[in-house]
């Protein structure tokens, strides 16, 4: 949306302005109260403590708000959601404000300290949810008349497509869905959906059409006779910001994703998130401050290799390869040299247990993984993640993409140094196998959290100590 930026702008401001209140609220009680009744009379002067709080707070639940997501998807969203996730914030942001500003003070009673709560807590959540409820008011409001909208296609063309056609139409509210046309999967087959909708095309042609026509939802609407088209689809939609909805079947049902506020139309999103931002955030923070202790913690070791590297065979120290990141983009990873100078003189190869071309050295390096060390600084580039599927090299992703179209779903996260493939597999020594490893990589990330990551790395640090990796 056109305005999104500006709405979030409105967001921002004024939940600056009652994070500042509710600080100015608890600085002008701790003043005229506690202080009061510990030293007497005292007078409220704003120092440039008080200014410096200010800004330090503002900026703390600003961030917060940030690193939760609470500013994405800012037009759609559950009003009573909305109230719940600014109660639940404000209550555990305000425990903290207690323990940072409030906790170290002179008090003649320890109930002074369950009063500065209550004022901080009260004034912060009152002034934040009243303003954020007012508009998302006016925003529902202005969607129900129309005045803001969400182009968007639905892809399917017969009976189910058109029976969600009639199930929106029965609706008695405007849901901000602005139906530019359907996208068919087959064109050799009579579209229902041409009375009620433009035909825009097919499925091939969708990265075309989503930019003609700015769309931003996708309803995927597909007969039982086209479900293996499917993967296809989302393989498509997977590099577009759209939201996509599918109809849901009767599995989707009885296994809950389809929610209480989907009534009327009922569908099921699929989500481009894999982790909460704040967890993101967290794991971005981990991987430069883990990165950084390793690097400087084996600095010996990474001297040490780089000597025996050199030793070992004649040629570089280290060895760079273009490799596919996240979105596909291609980056320079960096390892420890292994193998023999030159080793893919010949093509593209992948090594084996028993490969001529590895040094003595190098199956060292590979049985403890310490040829892996440089990739740290791949990590403290952003390039790649601590724990994350391996990254490929274009060559071999378009022999995994050949007989595995899902493949392309590894690049939606950072490559890693580690994964759950490496750790259930190991190194792959040919497609097949590469195929096989895919599966574990699919379920860490369909199953993408922190308390996952700190799992893959205890299972990794035990690999490298008993010196089972290949």
């Amino acid at each position: 949306m056109k305005n999104e930026l500006l709405q979030k702008l409105k967001y921002i401001l004024w939940d600056a302005f009652a994070a500042g209140a509710g600080y100015t609220a608890l600085f002008v009680f701790r003043k005229l109260y506690i202080e009061s009744n510990r030293f007497g009379e005292t007078s409220l002067i704003f120092s440039s403590q008080y200014y410096l709080g200010l800004v330090l707070i503002i900026i703390f639940w600003v961030t917060i708000y940030i690193a939760t997501g609470f500013y994405r998807g800012i037009y759609r969203r559950s009003r009573l959601k909305e109230l719940i996730y600014t109660f639940n914030s404000s209550l555990l942001g305000s425990v903290f404000i207690l323990f940072v500003l409030i906790l170290d003070d002179f008090v003649s009673d320890y109930t002074d300290y369950y009063s500065a709560y209550f004022v901080y807590f009260s004034t912060h959540f009152l002034l934040t949810a009243t303003f954020r409820i007012l508009l998302s008011t006016r925003t529902s409001i202005r969607i129900r008349r129309g005045k803001i909208r969400f182009n968007t296609i639905i892809i399917g063309s017969n009976a189910k497509a058109a029976a969600l056609i009639a199930e929106m139409e029965k609706l008695n509210y405007y849901n901000g869905n602005f139906l530019v046309g359907f996208v068919s999967v087959n064109n050799n087959v009579q579209f229902l959906l041409e009375k009620n909708l433009d035909h825009l095309g097919t499925y091939h042609e969708l990265p075309q059409i989503i930019n003609k026509y700015e769309i931003e939802e996708v309803i995927v609407a597909v007969e039982s006779s086209e479900h293996e088209k499917l993967e296809e689809i989302v393989n498509i939609l997977e590099d577009f910001k759209v939201t996509v909805r599918m109809i849901p079947d009767t599995y989707d049902i009885i296994s809950g994703k389809v929610k209480l506020e989907s009534l009327g139309a009922p569908l099921v999103e699929i989500r481009h998130e894999l982790m909460p931002l704040w967890q993101m955030a967290v794991k971005r923070i981990f991987d430069i401050a883990i990165s950084l202790f390793l690097l400087i913690l084996f600095s010996p070791l990474f001297v040490f290799s780089m000597i025996m590297v050199k030793l070992s065979s004649p040629g570089p120290v280290f060895f760079k390869q273009k490799r596919l990141g996240l979105h596909g983009k291609s980056f320079n990873m960096i390892k420890f040299r292994s193998m023999v100078h030159d080793a893919e003189k010949d093509g593209p190869q992948l090594s084996s247990e028993h490969d001529d071309r590895i040094t003595n050295w190098g199956r060292i390096m590979r049985k403890y993984r310490l040829d892996e060390l440089p990739q740290f600084i791949n990590v403290i580039l952003g390039q790649m993640s601590i724990v994350g599927p391996r990254p490929e090299r274009m060559y071999y992703a378009e022999k995994i993409r050949a007989k595995a179209p899902h493949y392309k779903y590894v690049h939606k996260v950072k490559p890693g140094i580690t994964s759950w493939g490496m750790v259930k597999f190991g190194y792959a020594e040919n497609i097949e196998e590469m195929i096989d490893r895919l599966k574990y990589d699919i379920i860490y990330i369909e199953n993408m959290n922190l308390f996952n990551d700190i799992k893959i790395l205890i299972y990794t640090i035990l690999i490298v100590l008993q010196g089972r990796g290949k």
